[in-house]
C-alpha cells in the first residue's frame, strides 16, 4: 500500500479542544493552503478564499464572537459570553474556507462543492505534515453579525468550514465507518439503489425536515 493510500484510509479528525501547540510553521501553512487550492474547479472560477487566524488575533476575533452571540441571545450570562469568545483559542491555527459564488454559467452547487473539496484537501495536507485537523462550522459560521465582522459578503459568501489545526494531545480511537454494502450499488436495470438510509438516526437529527420526504 502506498503512503498516500494509507493516509487516505487512516485519516482521523481530532476534536479542536485537543489540538495544541505547535501549529504549522509559515512554510508549512503555505504548503497546506497550496494543497487546499488544488481542487477540481469547473470553469477555473476559484469560488473560494482563505482567512487564517493565529497568535493574538485569535483573542481579537473573540470580541466579534462575543458580540455576535450576545446579539443573537440577549441576556446571556457573562460567563457564557466569555466562553464563546474563547472558541478560536482551542487550536494554534484556524483556517476559514469561504465559499464565494462567482458570476458565470457554472452552477452554484458545483462552486460550493469546490469549496468543500478545498476544506478536505486542507485537512489531508495538515495530517500529511504530522498535524491533526478538525473541520467545523458551529453557530458562528452562519451568524450574519459575525460574518459581517470578518468582512464577508452576506449575499455571496458562506463559510464552508473553520479548519482547526494543531498537534494532538491525545490519539483518537478509530470510529465505525459506513459499510460499503449499505452505500454502494453496481448499477444494472431495475437494481435496488442502496442509499444508506439505515446508517443514521432520523430521530437524533430531527428528521424529516420540511421539503424532504424521508419516509423510506
Amino acid at each position: 500500500m502506498t503512503d498516500i493510500l494509507n493516509h487516505l484510509l487512516t485519516r482521523r479528525s481530532v476534536s479542536a479542544k485537543h489540538l495544541k501547540e505547535p501549529g504549522p510553521s509559515p512554510e508549512q501553512l503555505e504548503t497546506i493552503l497550496t494543497a487546499g487550492a488544488r481542487v477540481p474547479d469547473h470553469g477555473k472560477m476559484a469560488p473560494f478564499y482563505f482567512i487564517t487566524f493565529q497568535g493574538d488575533e485569535r483573542n481579537n476575533v473573540g470580541r466579534f464572537l462575543k458580540e455576535a452571540y450576545e446579539n443573537e441571545n440577549p441576556g446571556t450570562p457573562p460567563a457564557k459570553l466569555d466562553l464563546e469568545a474563547e472558541r478560536f483559542l482551542r487550536s494554534p491555527l484556524i483556517v476559514a474556507v469561504v465559499s464565494r459564488i462567482r458570476n458565470g454559467k457554472h452552477p452554484q452547487w458545483e462552486q460550493i462543492l469546490t469549496a468543500g473539496a478545498a476544506c478536505m484537501n486542507i485537512c489531508h495536507a495538515a495530517h500529511a505534515l504530522g498535524f491533526k485537523a478538525n473541520w467545523l462550522t458551529e453557530w458562528y459560521a452562519y451568524n450574519p453579525h459575525f460574518k459581517k465582522s470578518l468582512g464577508l459578503d452576506e449575499a455571496r459568501d458562506n463559510v464552508a468550514g473553520f479548519i482547526y489545526i494543531g498537534t494532538p494531545d491525545k490519539e483518537k480511537d478509530e470510529r465505525e465507518r459506513p459499510d460499503l454494502n449499505d452505500i454502494w450499488t453496481d448499477w444494472s436495470p431495475d437494481c435496488d439503489i442502496k442509499k444508506g438510509e439505515g446508517l443514521y438516526g432520523k430521530d437524533k437529527y430531527g428528521l424529516p425536515r420540511k421539503g424532504f420526504d424521508l419516509s423510506d
